[in-house]
């Protein structure tokens, strides 16, 4: 089952159709809207601030998503987030990819429907425009996506929508049970 902790009085708030696999781990002021979907090994943790997900997004596989002293990590609707991503108290805008193993730093900006490829470091407070791919560590602007260059940032957050109802179909991840555990951990947690 997963993770699901109340830290500091702050328990995560969890949205309808939202997928989390059983050994994610979802900690303190995290707020997941609906179709949201938190895949094995993830750990978003807010503890020092908030985390906010939006719909539809896919939080893939050893992602990890934290915050740093205040500064909240913003993450809006229809992004992919690839298998062990680290995202640190940034702001990536909808529709954004951030590939498998990237990191983004401290007050960083992922613009809409920009691409982060795979193993890039996007520093402390850079910004990444709108459709544009950035590659390299540190992270360089590449070229604007376009034509096919764009197919990824099409079909990742549809195919993980697909891929959670498949799962839940499967009794695997099911937010009814989520709830039930997050208010179990709660009550343990007063103790």
């Amino acid at each position: 089952m997963a993770c699901i902790l109340t830290f500091d009085g702050k328990s995560p708030k969890i949205g309808k159709g939202v997928f989390i696999a059983p050994t994610a781990s979802i900690i303190g002021d995290v707020e997941l809207a609906d179709g949201v979907s938190v895949w094995f090994g993830a750990v978003l943790r807010g503890d020092e601030a908030a985390i906010h997900i939006g719909e539809n997004t896919s939080v893939q596989d050893n992602a990890v998503i934290h915050v740093y002293e205040g500064h909240d990590t913003v993450i809006e609707d229809n992004v992919t987030i690839g298998h062990g991503a680290i995202l640190e108290a940034c702001h990536v805008k909808s529709g954004a990819l951030i590939g498998m193993n990237a990191v983004v730093l401290d007050r960083a900006v992922i613009g809409r429907r920009a691409l982060v490829a795979a193993g890039s470091v996007v520093l402390e407070d850079q910004e990444i425009p709108d459709e544009m791919l950035a590659a390299g560590a540190p992270a360089a602007l590449k070229k604007r996506l376009e034509g096919s260059s764009q197919k990824w940032l099409t079909v990742g957050a549809p195919a993980y929508v697909r891929l959670t109802k498949h799962y839940r179909s499967q009794g695997i991840g099911l937010a009814e049970d989520l709830h039930a555990s997050a208010i179990a951990q709660d009550g343990l947690n007063r103790t």
